[in-house]
């Protein structure tokens, strides 16, 4: 192994042991949030769905995640000072809460039936209401937007000054608002017959990136009481080559990965008709008849393991994993390049946490 290889697993695995420690920490403080919510959320006292929708809810967030916003959030703030300002364990809230919104409408829009490992709430539902389809609907479309007004509310009840949390309420809305932007879009490239890795890049940033990345290095930063302005610029940076990293490497797994890693099985992206990362590749690689192959099976829910593992086969052939492989790995490094140009403005310590993560989120393709 190379000194260069060497270094970047030792930062990689550090970053790791950060995100577990931030991951426990949150998740008690998350199912805690919860136990409380029934007591202080103002529900009609006579109606049976709403509980159940909190408890839908509250199945889904806490049920897994890696909590990878949390721990940019509190890194954000550590690039500061060493001191945790008021106002994190709200921002943690709201991001986690928003996350929660999206996998929930993601799950509608996909007609995805697993989420972490579990029924998605989409079919909690179906199941709960088989004769009623459009009720199970109207529901998870409702408890989705629940955990969207939530995440707005624990920024609200923060304990933070009031200009801090106004501050992270502008990041927080206008992050939603991209993001849904992102997700029209995502349907929108769909309808390319071979879309531009520059639209690929642009569903990525808009429908993850901003939100997943940006906004909790944004909130981190505010609670901490930078200013903004004049860091902005390389933040979006590091947030664009993270989240196109992480997004590759989700599209990698989705195709090549294994269903007791991923939590669902292979090619979901091929069988709700994503033209992702992954798919691009293998489509720009085949050959005509091998193209027509993949085709058929976009979007055909039920298109059959062997179909997907015939796909996988193709891509294989033609290099399309190792491709993929190369530039998850890629983008990686040029992130954990950037992190490291924000020493002599940040305290070194927080600067490599985010030197690792996306060296140790690329290595997850291995």
């Amino acid at each position: 192994m190379s000194t260069t290889n060497h270094a970047q697993r030792t930062t990689a695995a550090a970053a790791r042991e950060r995100l577990a420690g931030y991951r426990h920490r949150f998740d008690a403080r998350f199912e805690a949030y919860f136990d409380s919510l029934a007591e202080h959320l103002d529900t009609p006292a006579l109606s049976r769905f709403t509980p159940r929708c909190l408890d839908l809810l509250r199945d889904l967030s806490l049920r897994g995640g890696k909590r990878l916003r949390v721990a940019l959030l509190y890194e954000a703030a550590r690039l500061v000072s060493d001191e945790e300002p008021p106002g994190l364990e709200g921002a943690a809230l709201s991001i986690e809460l928003l996350q929660t919104h999206g996998l929930v409408h993601d799950d509608i829009i996909d007609d995805g039936p697993v989420r972490r490992g579990g029924p998605s709430t989409y079919y909690a539902y179906r199941h709960e209401f088989p004769g009623d389809p459009r009720t199970a609907l109207g529901l998870a479309v409702l408890a989705g937007d629940l955990a969207a007004f939530l995440s707005m509310q624990v920024l609200l009840e923060a304990d933070a000054p009031a200009a801090v949390k106004q501050a992270m309420l502008e990041v927080q809305l206008r992050a939603g608002a991209e993001t849904v932007a992102g997700q029209i879009t995502d349907l929108e490239r769909d309808f390319e017959p071979l879309p531009s890795e520059d639209l690929l890049h642009t569903v990525c940033e808009y429908k993850s990136t901003r939100y997943s990345i940006l906004a909790p290095l944004r909130l981190g930063l505010l609670a901490a009481g930078e200013h903004l302005a004049a860091h902005d610029e390389r933040l979006r940076r590091y947030a664009t080559l993270a989240g196109i990293s992480g997004q590759m490497r989700d599209d990698y797994l989705d195709l090549f990965g294994d269903e007791h890693t991923t939590g669902k099985s292979p090619g979901s992206d091929i069988r709700s008709g994503r033209r992702s990362y992954a798919v691009r590749a293998v489509l720009a690689a085949a050959t005509t008849a091998e193209r027509a192959l993949l085709e058929s099976a976009l979007g055909d829910p039920d298109c059959t393991a062997a179909t997907i593992d015939r796909i996988r086969g193709i891509a294989r052939d033609r290099g399309v994993d190792g491709e993929l492989r190369s530039a998850v790995r890629r983008y990686a490094e040029d992130a954990a390049a950037e992190a490291a140009t924000w020493r002599p403005h940040w305290r070194t310590e927080a600067v490599s946490f985010f030197e690792g993560l996306p060296l140790w989120n690329a290595q997850r393709t291995q």
